[in-house]
């Protein structure tokens, strides 16, 4: 949800001589845009002229899933990570107004560092991870923050599964602690060709578990005939 890119560092190296076909798509840390804006920035950005795989992780799913629904030229696949197509948590919709941006304040705050380490990584922290993980976090404010939670709340791509024609992937930790296992079977109902590669990590799958991840990830794109993966 922090959109700087850093967090895909682990991934990067561990896709090896395929890392330089990797291309992150970066949300502003300062400005403060929904869903639909991030999609018309996230399509500028996309390859053109060739074909590509779009990895849309956690927050990005939705914006993935729309992206696919209406797919630009090149699109061959589409893989979500530890996402959702709807609203992961009904509790999410108690926290409004002051309340969500103050949770979003303390997010920010040396006192949230220990139970963000826990959501986000769990047993598999280490002192690399954390940095990387506050660094990112450093760079957006509150305000991004608090109206990417207020998107997170009332998405809802569900209807917009059935528009997707290429094939997709799902990457599922198993020890996610923000998005629940539910959250893969919606979008497994409305897509009965789902992929659905179950591995062991916490919802920051792709940090924690990036050498398992990349394999995953160049099986898929193998079999769809080696696209470059495009990373929102």
């Amino acid at each position: 949800m922090d959109g700087t890119g850093e967090l895909f560092e682990p991934l990067a190296q561990a896709m090896g001589r395929q890392q330089d076909a990797i291309d992150v798509v970066r949300y502003p840390g300062t400005e403060p845009l929904g869903y639909d804006e991030l999609e018309r920035l996230v399509r500028a950005r996309l390859p053109a002229g060739q074909p590509f795989v779009l990895l849309g992780e956690s927050f990005s799913g939705p914006l993935a899933i729309s992206i696919a629904a209406t797919p630009p030229p090149g699109l061959r696949g589409l893989i979500l990570c530890c996402s959702f197509a709807r609203s992961p948590k009904p509790g999410l919709a108690l926290l409004r107004g002051g309340l969500l941006e103050l949770s979003m304040m303390f997010m920010h705050s040396g006192l949230m560092r220990g139970p963000m380490r826990r959501m986000l990584l769990g047993r598999f922290a280490t002192p690399r991870l954390c940095a990387l993980l506050q660094g990112s976090l450093r760079q957006v404010s509150t305000a991004v923050m608090t109206r990417r939670m207020r998107e997170v709340q009332r998405v809802n791509v569900v209807d917009r599964l059935a528009q997707v024609r290429v094939p997709v992937m799902y990457l599922q930790a198993i020890e996610d602690r923000i998005v629940p296992g539910q959250a893969a079977r919606t979008i497994q109902r409305a897509l009965s060709g789902l992929r659905i590669v179950r591995l062991e990590g916490p919802h920051g799958l792709l940090q924690a578990a990036p050498v398992a991840a990349a394999q995953a990830i160049e099986n898929f794109c193998r079999e769809l005939g080696s696209p470059e993966p495009a990373i929102p």
